[in-house]
């Protein structure tokens, strides 16, 4: 209700949508609602609409989308990441079709399964990452030559562990959140390798098109604060 009321200020004041959101995110944190919702009172009342409250239906009452089991849906969720639909309409007291319909429509919210990582590094290891590649992009500044000292190997092993199931490891993400990261416990036999033969095989464009991958995962280690691991959906402002 709180929020509906400054959304109706923003308008009333001419303060754009966007920045109305904004304003909210900061002053109510992670109980903001959903921008979609934001979006949707915000044109309503660009309109001419006054009441804030949530207009009466014809037929049975439907109570469980409501802003407030929003928020405490968000709520909930956001305190305990691997918590079901069934624990949290039950909780609330609203069905599982409404509930879900909340994780997935009113929050943007899905379910996923952790990302198997070799290791999770701890803050010095964190940090050392970080330090190395601050090191490297400054060797690429300093000389532009240095990929030509770059060594390569043409053989390497590599160990998989595996800790827990999918479905136990799977956790409730917002579309701008990365996924989470869990360790591989039990040793699995998996080699990688690349010969010579396949290394002499990649064109000069290729290789130098590595070497701009390589400067961006560096960047995204820096982004992440040293944790970043292949295929995290990291931003880069270049």
């Amino acid at each position: 209700m709180d929020q509906r009321i400054c959304i109706k200020f923003c308008v009333k004041n001419k303060i754009k949508c966007a920045d109305a959101f904004r304003m909210l995110t900061v002053a109510y944190g992670e109980a903001t609602l959903d921008r979609s919702n934001v979006y949707r009172w915000y044109k309503m009342f660009s309109e001419g609409r006054e009441d804030v409250n949530d207009e009466e239906r014809a037929g049975r009452p439907s109570t469980s989308t409501t802003d407030e089991n929003i928020d405490e849906v968000k709520k909930i969720v956001l305190a305990n990441r691997r918590i079901t639909v069934r624990e949290v309409a039950e909780d609330l007291n609203i069905s599982i079709g409404s509930c879900h319909s909340i994780f997935t429509n009113d929050l943007g919210m899905r379910r996923v399964v952790a990302k198997f990582v070799p290791k999770l590094p701890n803050f010095d290891q964190k940090q050392h990452r970080i330090n190395i590649a601050k090191e490297l992009l400054d060797s690429v500044r300093d000389d532009p030559n240095v990929l030509q000292r770059v060594i390569t190997g043409d053989e390497s092993w590599v160990y998989g562990y595996d800790v827990e199931t999918k479905a136990q490891s799977s956790q409730w993400k917002l579309p701008h959140e990365p996924r989470s990261k869990k360790v591989r416990q039990v040793r699995s036999n998996v080699k990688e390798t690349a010969s010579k033969e396949e290394l002499n095989k990649i064109t000069k464009n290729d290789f130098l098109k590595c070497f701009e991958d390589w400067k961006k995962r560096w960047h995204k280690c820096i982004i992440s604060d040293g944790d970043y691991f292949e295929g995290d959906k990291i931003h880069i402002h270049e």
